[in-house]
């Protein structure tokens, strides 16, 4: 088909219509569905796509949806029942490896046709309470895919508009939640329903070849100004790397998360690879429908947030092309069939966290610092005295890191997951459920800085049957991190009690599957706490004094982090022993060492990139050497010479995070040879005799040095 040129009227009218009618579709699935994840949380998305696949509008909803849907309809097309779309089919699909986000998000797809021709597609999806799992709700430690519940690859719920009745007994055979599931799928039906008319009603206003063309003209816009964005980021390799706690199964086996983001002129490759291998739990994350999704999520955030961006940008495919997102297959973000991966939106969360502190460097103004970047997603059933089961989905609110210009924003579910808290008077009304405790946390601090972390929640929900919970959950050991100068937030932590036993408090692991309780025990989950932005002792004392008058912080954090002396019984700041005290504080190192990720031109300042190329330089600083020297490698160009000599061309050293703040200069770089990776962390106060730039070359320096002392003498 020719496309036209549309003029920017009409074309902004179509873009509005677009955008209504994707819009109205999510609220057409929310208002009438009858599950609080969808009705309460709007754990949802919906919009429109083209016979490419193409997202052409999208619901403003949970982001991870939205991206989503394109993988789905491409798995639907590798697996659709009959090979072929007929007006009045409805396709439900829902398999992690046929593109879906995960099992429980059932997708509903209705084909466009426009005079017996396929124009497009109306799709939504929506997380259901239960599709029959080996756990009640949410699943973790599971063997395979197979125990995730009922799998629709491409199945037609409607051919040719007639039901397939068989299908719909299927479903409420095999849910612990059946009427609610049954329910909450006629509103996918509806919504979808909805969208293929208003779409019909638009081409039939402007006809089909000016809607197509306005499409692809409003794709190709948005992809321009996300070009024109990205072209502004210096070239080069950005790198951060966190921990996830565990699998949900093997304790204290922490799994690594490296992230590294390439920019190439107008485009991003956002690279995985050094990621944990797949696990042998449901904690793995599908490529196609969620590791993806993520990648372009935290992009777009960056690059295109509307209220941020000076010109409304369309939400549509166009913000997806310039992002290509690379994870090893066998990766727990690219895992291989028939492994689980239901308990997936932890990681991703955290990939997103990890891209933000890797630009941090080049994007300084719209970087935040760490994030709670986890997801508290608990699951509670038990059976009613009647007989029947009861299932509750809630997803807990975190906290966001401090912002350039604010502090960060406490108890809110954050990053990708922008889901709703349920109303606690509509789960005591329909749930044997109650809530003893909902509040901010006040038994950690959130971390320092000019603008501080945000605050995490505290829920406590008693549980009124005998039953199950499983939970869904990050973070009780990687700290959300600081930035430029930010203290570290708070790690979170899960506890379970019974009211009749206060004593006995149980700490959980963060995530943990079908664990049995008793009527009374209650299930506690703290969230953790934001990181700081920017130098404490930057943040005015008012500020601070408004914070411990608050309860948001302590007479002696506020003196030993912000060094603002309050006097409480006056509601006031001591100014000239604050001053005093601040001024002392800048003269001399404190802790903590704030971890920062590093770009490429950095690293060649520290010479790691001459050292990658086996240029010449100095050697290593005798100040720093320990015990590390040997008889052939004590010096960084013998190093370099003997890591040329027995491996060629196959390694590479990158800096992965430095610091220099009050005096400490910390680097930590890592040595990868024929895919080994070595780390070494290296750290030293800075003297006067030494500038900045020369201490961060010898760090560098000698952290490449250890690094192939490692290697080499150990091979």
């Amino acid at each position: 088909m020719a496309t036209q040129e549309l003029d920017p009227i009409t074309l902004q009218v179509i873009s509005g219509a677009l955008d209504t009618i994707a819009e109205e579709m999510g609220h057409i699935l929310y208002r009438m569905s009858f599950s609080s994840i969808i009705r309460e949380s709007q754990d949802l998305g919906a919009g429109l796509f083209d016979t490419d696949f193409n997202t052409l509008c999208e619901s403003e909803s949970t982001p991870l949806h939205i991206g989503s849907l394109p993988g789905y309809l491409r798995g639907i097309q590798d697996s659709l029942q009959g090979g072929t779309w007929n007006e009045g089919d409805v396709v439900i699909h829902n398999h992690p490896y046929y593109g879906a986000s995960h099992s429980p998000d059932i997708a509903i797809v209705i084909p466009c046709f426009h005079g017996g021709e396929l124009v497009g597609f109306a799709a939504n999806t929506a997380h259901h309470l239960d599709i029959g799992a080996a756990t009640p709700g949410l699943i973790i430690d599971i063997p395979d895919v197979y125990a995730e519940g009922m799998l629709f690859a491409g199945i037609k719920f409607y051919e040719k508009g007639v039901r397939n009745e068989a299908l719909w007994k299927f479903l409420g055979n095999n849910s612990r939640a059946s009427q609610q599931l049954k329910s909450d799928i006629e509103a996918q039906i509806a919504s979808a329903r909805l969208g293929v008319r208003r779409f019909h009603e638009l081409i039939e206003r402007y006809g089909k070849d000016t809607i197509l063309s306005a499409t692809q003209q409003l794709m190709d816009y948005t992809e321009r100004i996300l070009r024109q964005k990205i072209e502004k980021i210096p070239d080069g390799e950005y790198r951060a790397e966190g921990f996830l706690d565990d699998d949900g199964k093997n304790r204290g086996i922490r799994l690594p998360v490296k992230v590294c983001v390439r920019i190439r002129g107008d485009a991003i490759e956002i690279d995985l690879t050094g990621s944990s291998a797949q696990v042998e739990t449901g904690f793995n994350v599908p490529f196609e429908g969620s590791t993806k999704v993520a990648c372009f999520c935290a992009i777009r955030s960056l690059l295109l947030d509307a209220e941020t961006s000076e010109i409304q940008v369309p939400s549509n495919e166009g913000s997806f092309r310039p992002i290509q997102v690379t994870a090893p297959k066998g990766s727990i973000f690219n895992p291989k069939f028939p492994a689980a991966a239901e308990a997936r939106f932890t990681q991703v969360n955290r990939v997103i966290d990890l891209i933000y502190k890797a630009l941090a460097p080049v994007l300084p103004d719209q970087i935040i610092a760490g994030s709670s970047a986890s997801l508290s997603f608990a699951a509670y059933s038990g059976i009613r005295p009647s007989g029947d089961y009861w299932v509750f989905l809630e997803v807990n609110e975190g906290a966001y890191g401090g912002r350039p210009r604010s502090d960060g924003p406490d108890s809110i579910d954050n990053l990708m997951a922008n889901t709703r808290n349920n109303p606690l008077e509509d789960l005591a009304i329909h749930l044997p459920m109650i809530c003893d405790r909902y509040e901010l946390r006040d038994d950690v601090l959130p971390g320092a800085g000019r603008y501080r972390g945000g605050i995490g929640v505290v829920k406590s929900q008693r549980i009124l049957t005998d039953g199950f919970i499983t939970h869904e959950n990050e973070r009780h050991h990687d700290v959300p991190w600081g930035i430029f100068g930010g203290w570290p937030g708070a790690t979170g932590k899960v506890e379970i009690y019974n009211v009749e036993n206060p004593l006995e408090i149980k700490e959980m692991p963060a995530k943990f599957s079908g664990l049995k309780i008793k009527a009374g025990d209650v299930h506690a989950f703290y969230a953790p706490c934001g990181g700081g932005y920017g130098d404490p002792l930057e943040r005015p004392a008012d500020q601070v004094l408004d914070d411990v008058l608050d309860d948001f912080c302590t007479v002696e954090h506020a003196k030993t982090a912000y060094g603002v002396v309050v006097d409480v019984a006056n509601e006031r700041v001591d100014e000239t022993a604050t001053e005093s005290l601040r001024a002392q504080m800048r003269n001399q190192p404190a802790e903590p060492s704030v971890s920062r990720p590093v770009h490429t031109d950095v690293k060649a300042a520290a010479s790691s990139s001459a050292v990658s190329q086996g240029a010449s330089v100095t050697p290593v600083d005798s100040t720093l050497v320990e015990d590390s020297k040997t008889d052939h490698v004590d010096t960084i160009e013998s190093a370099t010479e003997s890591l040329r000599n027995v491996y060629g061309d196959g390694w590479s050293f990158d800096i992965v995070y430095y610091s220099s703040y009050r005096g400490r200069t910390e680097v930590r770089g890592e040595l990868r040879v024929n895919g080994i990776y070595v780390s070494e962390t290296v750290r030293t106060e800075d003297g006067a005799e030494r500038s900045a730039g020369k201490s961060l070359q010898s760090v560098a320096e000698q952290s490449f040095f250890r690094c192939a002392q490692k290697v080499l003498l150990n091979r």
